[in-house]
């Protein structure tokens, strides 16, 4: 329970720090902060063998100013006992947070360089940061730098190619490398959020795809192999349809698959590969 209380404080303070330092970087012309909760019962960790329910808690900001925009997520994801922590006893609990900064090739020439279904184009960078009380107390941290294409739609899509540089950590006693470098890679991310009307109900379509190739040996010597993770949900304007406050509340449901999980190859190893359905609620500030 000591863990548990130490990293839930630990991502408030990630995340109070990650915000002021993006927002004070530059005066923001826009911002928006969110709080959403996802519960599923059928996600997965590599080497567990069968479904682990999870109650996620996530923060959400994103600004834009003069040059580009920031993009801040703080997740908070409470594992149920067959995911356990350290020791035993209660379920494990993971923080995982990611930091993007664009700058936007429009608004930095002053031209417009809208073409067909590309609304402007940017340079991304940014980290994953991450921490988890378990046995194998796992500590990513992820830069990446690399072009996108920010598609011409309502609300936003878009779509990056990336330089990729990970380290990591296996605190498991029979490891054989417990600090690993993995290789430098290129790396695949898109995410959009899409809203539109069916009939008289307002509902936007949401999510996340990254696409990661070989990075290398784990620590356990093992090759890894390419790895994919596609989240998707769609959710309802409750705000809207109800009390008519728009862009508020929404509810729905989601979508996660998740094969070859953090490069292990689900062939050989259970707990790799997850198909989880889940319930979403999303409330912005």
């Amino acid at each position: 329970m000591q863990n548990r209380t130490f990293l839930v404080r630990k991502t408030f303070a990630i995340s109070t720090l990650l915000s002021t330092t993006a927002t004070s970087l530059q005066a923001a012309d826009w911002s928006d902060n969110s709080i959403s909760y996802w519960y599923g019962t059928h996600f997965a960790e590599p080497g567990i063998d069968g479904p682990i329910a999870k109650h996620i808690v996530e923060f959400t900001h994103v600004d834009g100013y003069k040059y580009g925009s920031n993009f801040l997520n703080v997740q908070v994801l409470f594992s149920d006992k067959d995911d356990p922590a350290n020791g035993g006893g209660d379920g494990a609990t993971e923080v995982y947070a990611i930091y993007r900064h664009q700058l936007s090739l429009n608004k930095i020439s002053g031209q417009d360089f809208k073409w067909g279904p590309v609304r402007d184009w940017s340079l991304s960078g940014g980290v994953d940061w991450n921490t988890k009380n378990t046995a194998f107390a796992p500590a990513k941290r992820m830069l990446v730098i690399g072009p996108t294409i920010n598609f011409n739609v309502t609300g936003f899509w878009d779509f990056s190619v990336m330089y990729r540089s990970e380290r990591n950590h296996n605190g498991l006693p029979f490891a054989q490398e417990h600090d690993i470098r993995f290789n430098d890679t290129y790396y695949l991310e898109t995410a959009w959020d899409i809203p539109f009307q069916l009939g008289s109900v307002p509902l936007k379509w949401k999510g996340f795809a990254n696409f990661v190739p070989p990075k290398g040996k784990d620590g356990f010597g093992n090759d890894s192999v390419s790895e994919t993770l596609v989240h998707l949900a769609l959710l309802v304007d409750v705000g809207g349809l109800t009390v008519g406050k728009k862009d508020t509340f929404f509810a729905g449901v989601g979508y996660e698959y998740w094969k070859n999980k953090f490069g292990n190859n689900s062939a050989n190893t259970p707990g790799t590969e997850a198909n989880t359905p889940f319930l979403n609620l999303e409330w912005h500030l």
